[in-house]
């Protein structure tokens, strides 16, 4: 079977059970009947991606130097909650869909028909961020450091369930590990859902906490995010080269597609971010 995979297209076609959602059987609670439930594999990431952040980040903070106590960082996990939902819903009606959904306001509270932006979702958390950080009283920025570095697991995680859901797939392609995928389509495409998994998760997560846990950039305020936002744009904007642009919006005008031109103004702050934190002084541990 994995010979088959690495020598010829896979047809998702043919599995007996389409693997977008797996259900939680009824569960008695309380003398009433819960369920069944459909949890989605994208929902699934999202759980496992924030409660696998928590957990790192529990551990960051008790590193000489970390900016806020445990209380704070488990109070700021809801406001990243909602800033990550709220945000990257946001970013997707007014960027990638809106005229659907200004046809019918009500969709945008559909969450479970999907459509999250990560640009949007981005900007929530970064929100969240400093908001929680001025309420709180300390750095937001040097929290985002911390959050950056961890971003990148949830970001695979993501990527890995828009596989599985057979979503988001590349574009058609003549390579031996082209795959079929049920509503793309007869012709093998590029799997740019693991090709993001691997660039924007496991290879920027390996980067970001190595520079974490074995060298001061903590201790710089806005290196980790800035190495973040360079690490994750570059990704990106490759690999939007073998996806398939939305089908509402196809190539822009300018040539790119809407993931590209999202992602310059982060490669952009993020160089500022790099430059600023090298020029300053570092904060004591």
């Amino acid at each position: 079977m994995l010979t088959d995979f690495l020598i010829a297209a896979v047809d998702f076609t043919t599995l007996p059970v389409r693997p977008e959602a797996f259900t939680i059987p009824a569960v008695n609670l309380f003398g009433s009947d819960w369920g069944p439930f459909a949890l989605r594999w994208y929902s699934l990431a999202y759980i496992i991606g924030i409660a696998g952040a928590w957990f790192l980040l529990t551990r960051m903070i008790r590193k000489p130097g970390g900016p806020l106590g445990q209380k704070q960082l488990d109070d700021y996990i809801t406001w990243a909650t909602l800033g990550v939902i709220g945000g990257g819903r946001l970013g997707y009606v007014l960027f990638y869909n809106p005229d659907k959904y200004m046809a019918d306001p009500m969709e945008i509270l559909r969450l479970w028909d999907g459509g999250m932006s990560f640009h949007g979702g981005c900007f929530g958390v970064i929100a969240a961020c400093f908001l929680h950080g001025w309420f709180a009283k300390y750095s937001g920025l040097r929290l985002l450091d911390y959050v950056a570095t961890v971003t990148p697991l949830g970001l695979g995680l993501g990527r890995v369930a828009n596989f599985v859901h057979g979503e988001l797939w590349g574009r058609p392609t003549g390579t031996d590990w082209g795959i079929i995928f049920p509503d793309a389509g007869p012709e093998p495409r590029h799997p740019s859902q693991l090709y993001e998994a691997g660039l924007e998760g496991g290879v920027l997560f390996i980067i970001l906490t190595l520079l974490f846990w074995f060298t001061p950039a903590r201790l710089r305020p806005g290196l980790l995010s800035g190495v973040f936002g360079i690490g994750y744009g570059l990704s990106r904007y490759i690999i939007e080269n073998y996806r398939e642009p939305d089908r509402q919006l196809g190539i822009l005008d300018s040539g790119l597609t809407m993931g590209q031109t999202l992602t310059l103004p982060i490669i952009a702050i993020g160089l500022l971010l790099l430059v600023l934190a090298l020029i300053r002084k570092p904060v004591s541990a």
